[in-house]
């Protein structure tokens, strides 16, 4: 067990923290469990708060160009005030709710590039120091895999994830930010569509599918963005006909500008 020292706004020889997580893997709108282990240093401390938060890495677009940056999406208080004497080692098990928009981070047991950490914040005497950072893995929900499947199934492939600063318009969308899954399309519309874009916004109700493709200019047209929305409830991730109903929307993307 390794303690992380918070050197920063609590001085040195102050309380170390560990976050011990269960598991580590979660899907959205489930919850996440363990417990912060919390050390006491070279002398006592009034330990007034513990919060958990889940932290993800955004790109920011502005007139100077696009920007990283970190983004707190979800804060929960896991601990009240304690009196923590030197050397003292106290346990706060947990169970943190992990937001239905939460993005996904690894499908089929692979990383798809996107960087989520649970981040532990101690606050000692006024003073909070955010000295522990795990690393959050969030699988898709079983209707957001179903997807994923029939899109493979009918020829895409994986570009690229990223997470966007901003708001889709006219979707449900909670958080700050949203997700972006690049994906080629399939042969037949390549001649139309360079890439499509796929945004899930999961809800207790279903997830919402947002749909965008890139399209190349010529001669029919001067490129642009088409937008698609769909709505799917958690109980169709068992349907047999995805790839059908997934090619129909990648071919609504091509008419609706013409191509077809």
């Amino acid at each position: 067990m390794v303690f992380k020292k918070l050197l920063g706004a609590l001085g040195v020889g102050g309380p170390s923290v560990d976050t011990v997580l269960d598991g580590g893997v979660v899907v959205p709108g489930s919850a996440l469990t363990g417990r912060v282990l919390v050390l006491g240093g070279s002398r006592d401390a009034e330990i007034t708060e513990v919060r958990l938060g889940f932290v993800a890495r955004v790109e920011i677009e502005s007139e100077e160009g696009e920007s990283d940056g970190t983004v707190v999406f979800h804060r929960q208080a896991v601990g009240g005030a304690f009196q923590l004497t030197e050397g003292q080692e106290v346990a706060i098990p947990f169970t943190l709710d992990v937001p239905w928009e939460t993005p996904v981070n690894e499908v089929y047991g692979r990383s798809i590039g996107v960087t989520l950490g649970v981040r532990t914040e101690l606050a000692v005497a006024g003073a909070l120091d955010p000295g522990d950072l795990d690393p959050l893995v969030v699988q898709p929900l079983p209707v957001q895999q179903a997807v994923l499947d029939a899109f493979a199934r009918i020829g895409c492939g994986f570009k690229s994830a990223d997470l966007e600063l901003g708001r889709i318009g006219g979707t449900g969308q909670t958080l700050p930010f949203y997700q972006e899954i690049e994906l080629t399309p399939p042969d037949r519309y390549a001649g139309s569509i360079q890439e499509i874009e796929l945004t899930f916004l999961a809800s207790p109700g279903g997830v919402e599918i947002v749909l965008e493709a890139d399209k190349r200019g010529g001669l029919l047209g001067g490129g642009g963005d088409v937008l698609n929305r769909h709505v799917v409830s958690h109980d169709d991730a068992g349907r047999a006909d995805w790839a059908d109903q997934v090619d129909g929307w990648v071919r609504q993307l091509a008419e609706r500008r013409g191509f077809f």
